[in-house]
């Protein structure tokens, strides 16, 4: 097992067995961010993370959820203080989705503006379809220095990809963006001291079956052939960036 590696957005507790998830990041060592879809989940991920060297919790809100969890708001800025990683969050204006996108704006500005206040916090994004809205939120409400943003699986333009680095984001790249030809193109423009690697466990899938915060593997494997580099080249630069990430915002 190659230890080193980072999964930067994996839902560790919808896996079956949740402390066994966090138990297989630690024991394999993979620096893992489990995220949280709702603030009430975020307690029992933050004390499973908490007895780890590998694994820590991030406080979400998902905007898929929105609709339903917009009151629980109260719960996530209650908890804010004690974490520094925020996520999921952000939004989402595919068509399941879009009747609460209003809703979604109002609670990501919400999450964005506190996360400024606090000036330490790391938001790993969700943006299926809103790219530029959630950049343009960033930029009004949490510009750089006050907060880094990572975006999770990103599917933006060229020049949304610009515009976001622009504006002091990460970016984590998971097996799936590299699949496709457009995206991998898009991928490979981006600067390689801004980019993390992730699973989106359990939602992507290795050999058929749900992939574990380990397959990352096989993102840093894509990234090596995209730049022309050794996977362990991909690796040691991605762990590097993490620490850069972690000293910014310390």
């Amino acid at each position: 097992m190659r230890s080193g590696l980072v999964d930067f957005h994996c839902h560790l507790d919808l896996y079956p067995d949740h402390a066994a998830a966090v138990e297989r990041c630690e024991r394999d060592g993979v620096f893992t961010l489990t995220v949280t879809t709702t603030p009430k989940a975020w307690l029992r991920n933050h004390e499973l993370a908490s007895a780890t060297r590998h694994v820590r919790a991030a406080l979400g809100l998902h905007p898929q959820l929105v609709a339903e969890r917009a009151h629980e708001i109260g719960l996530w800025e209650e908890l804010l203080p004690r974490t520094r990683y925020v996520g999921e969050v952000g939004l989402d204006a595919g068509p399941r989705f879009y009747k609460s996108f209003e809703t979604q704006k109002e609670v990501f500005a919400r999450v964005l503006t506190l996360c400024a206040a606090a000036r330490n916090k790391i938001v790993t994004t969700h943006s299926v379809r809103a790219t530029k809205a959630v950049l343009d939120m960033i930029e009004q409400h949490m510009p750089p220095p006050r907060g880094r943003v990572v975006l999770h699986w990103f599917t933006g333009t060229a020049a949304e990809a610009k515009r976001a680095v622009d504006l002091g984001c990460y970016f984590s790249v998971n097996a799936e963006m590299l699949a496709n030809e457009k995206r991998a193109a898009i991928t490979k423009a981006l600067p390689l001291d801004r980019v993390l690697t992730e699973t989106d466990g359990p939602f992507t899938q290795i050999d058929a079956r749900p992939a574990v915060p380990s397959d990352v593997w096989v993102a840093v494997q894509g990234l090596a052939r995209l730049h022309g580099t050794s996977p362990a080249n991909i690796a040691s630069t991605v762990t590097q960036n993490l620490k850069s990430l972690l000293a910014e915002q310390g």
